[in-house]
């Protein structure tokens, strides 16, 4: 079999693996019944079902959205857009029991914008196929994270990606907060693909897990709206290809990478903004496709391997019920 061929059938498989327990319970809408929570904060349990949902879905959406598949891939990618609607249908109805927080606390703006990110990324089987009832509740929930005030760091481009799925919902959304995230974000880039976190450099992977894909989508999205912001379109769209390379290159040949900052856990999600660049044939001309490729499989790969890695999914897939098993 093609190397590609199987390393696609890799991805596939560790995607749907991570991702079906989350969705299988939301369509039957026993997530919080079934989903185990370990936290060293009293409080994150109240955040941790739209964590699941919301940055599940961001990673997904690409997929969801594609187009030309043939044979079992697309028969799963059509029950995975389905099971993903019936997902935010739960998550946004105030009567479901699995019903999630977007208005206590702080983090609901950060994952109510992972979960928006997911609509923006796939604007035709997310957000296009929702039905109106659906739609009016996810509004809502969107509208309702303005109650929360976001740090003064790349929380500002949480506030702007909510506010454009609220554009791509055809209803009321603010430009001053989309603008004020960009001035800021344009304020404080670095040189050589590198944004600070807010006015402080911090060397760790938020550039790739969540500043720049957001710029980057967020602008391709509403860029064309305002003079200024397709201006800067072009200019995040050098700067994102830039910082994919660097990330392609801290990559070793054993799917390692240096264990710095804050974003450790999000694993191989700290990549997102280079499987992005490739997606949207973004990549410099010193980074091919199959580079990008062979550099994560390698990645996903050892991380997926990890035995304490194992031990979380197998806690999640354990056949707790007949919905699981």
């Amino acid at each position: 079999m093609d190397q590609g061929v199987m390393d696609r059938k890799l991805w596939l498989d560790w995607m749907l693996r991570i991702g079906e327990p989350v969705l299988e319970a939301l369509k039957e809408r026993q997530l919080r019944s079934l989903m185990p929570v370990q936290a060293v904060h009293v409080d994150r349990d109240s955040y941790t079902y739209l964590e699941a949902l919301g940055r599940l879905l961001c990673g997904m959406a690409p997929w969801l959205e594609q187009q030309g598949l043939t044979g079992d891939e697309e028969i799963q990618r059509r029950r995975f857009a389905v099971l993903a609607r019936e997902a935010i249908a739960a998550a946004t109805d105030p009567e479901s029991p699995d019903f999630m927080n977007f208005s206590e606390g702080g983090q609901p703006i950060v994952d109510a914008a992972f979960l928006s990110h997911a609509l923006v990324r796939a604007p035709q089987e997310l957000l296009g196929k929702l039905d109106d009832r659906v739609k009016s509740n996810v509004i809502a929930c969107l509208q309702a994270t303005r109650s929360r005030k976001p740090a003064y760091n790349n929380w500002l481009l949480f506030a702007a990606m909510i506010e454009t799925a609220l554009y791509l919902l055809d209803t009321n959304w603010d430009r001053m907060r989309i603008d004020y995230a960009l001035k800021k974000h344009s304020e404080w880039y670095l040189g050589d693909g590198m944004y600070g976190d807010g006015p402080v450099f911090h060397w760790d992977y938020y550039n790739g897990f969540v500043i720049q894909p957001m710029l980057v989508d967020i602008l391709r999205t509403v860029g064309p709206l305002e003079a200024d912001w397709e201006h800067y379109q072009e200019q995040a769209l050098r700067r994102a290809a830039r910082h994919a390379a660097i990330q392609e290159r801290l990559i070793s040949p054993e799917g390692t990478f240096p264990a710095v900052g804050r974003s450790l856990a999000y694993r191989f999600g700290a990549f997102q903004l280079l499987a992005q660049m490739a997606l949207q044939d973004n990549l410099t001309d010193q980074v091919s496709p199959a580079q990008v490729r062979c550099a994560l499989t390698a990645v996903i790969s050892r991380r997926s391997e990890s035995r304490i890695f194992l031990q979380v999914v197998s806690i999640c897939v354990r056949p707790s019920s007949s919905l699981l098993a």
